[in-house]
């Protein structure tokens, strides 16, 4: 159902901490160019977690969807602790055509799988739209095991997929072994850029892959590569990604480095700094950041 290259966009907020519009329009229609197979919004990298209400997330929807105007597919993040929330957004999502919902695994309170099992069970019960899990133990201290998301998929339907944002490819293995070879349209997306290629060899469907942001043809051309066959170029093209991967590790958080790319590469003047702070990036890393790029 959902294969391919997803970018989860970044959101672009102005100084005074309002949603650049007219940057994203800029950036939504560059990825669309680039082919990618759908955009996400509101994921870690979208920062849902600064968004000041309920209804500041449904106006976005309704923004994002309207520029994207079934040109692509559109995925929208909307986890939260709070179940009613979280089905409240879903509605607005699916109401403005969106294509699946990401929603990530209950986070603070290590809830343990029983519990897990009662949140993506009610949340399946109450609405059509298609569910991704959203695996990521670094941010939520909770490791979903493939027994639950087996569970899960087997006794919804509309559970359709993870994203696993682990950097483990044997986590990857695992659900592929498990729970795609049980429902064969279950989909097993890598939430690491540079596990494009080891997802797919490995039987998984691709990646929601942050990099994308700066240059998603790079990722694009790989699995096409993929598809093809073509091994030659695949080393090649790796070689590029494990590049570009090191603009992870210049900034903290690392979002605000990859503002600064999305500005350098799209030739903008952004506000590249996380919503509601003054985050500035010093001119060495903004040199590093385009030396990188241009490699």
């Amino acid at each position: 159902m959902f294969k391919g290259i997803y970018t989860p966009i970044v959101t672009i907020f102005n100084e005074e901490g309002k949603i650049d519009k007219k940057s994203l329009e800029i950036l939504i229609e560059k990825l669309i160019k680039d082919e990618v197979n759908g955009i996400v919004i509101l994921g870690s990298i979208g920062e849902f977690f600064n968004f000041s209400s309920l209804e500041e997330k449904k106006d976005y929807i309704k923004f994002v969807s309207k520029v994207i105007n079934g040109r692509t597919k559109l995925i929208v993040g909307t986890g939260d602790n709070n179940i009613e929330e979280v089905i409240e957004l879903n509605k607005c999502a699916s109401d403005a055509k969106a294509d699946a919902a990401l929603i990530i695994t209950p986070y603070f309170f290590g809830l343990d799988e029983n519990y897990i099992y009662e949140y993506y069970s009610i949340i399946a019960k109450n609405t059509e739209l298609p569910i991704i899990i959203y695996n990521f133990p670094a941010r939520t201290s909770i490791n979903v095991s493939y027994e639950l998301v087996l569970r899960l998929a087997n006794e919804f339907n509309n559970i359709v997929g993870i994203k696993d944002t682990t950097d483990s490819i044997s986590n990857i293995r695992r659900f592929v072994q498990k729970v795609k070879k049980v429902r064969k349209d279950f989909c097993v997306i890598s939430g690491f850029d540079e596990y494009l290629i080891p997802n797919l060899l490995s039987g998984g469907d691709g990646i929601i892959g942050g990099l994308t942001n700066v240059n998603a043809k790079l990722f694009v051309d790989t699995y096409k590569a993929v598809l093809n066959r073509d091994f030659e170029k695949l080393f090649i093209l790796q070689d590029k990604i494990n590049r570009l991967t090191e603009l992870y590790d210049l900034t903290n958080p690392f979002i605000v480095g990859l503002k600064e790319a999305v500005n350098i590469s799209l030739k903008l003047d952004i506000n590249t700094s996380i919503r509601n702070y003054n985050i500035k990036i010093n001119d060495d890393i903004k040199n590093k950041i385009q030396e990188i790029i241009e490699k």
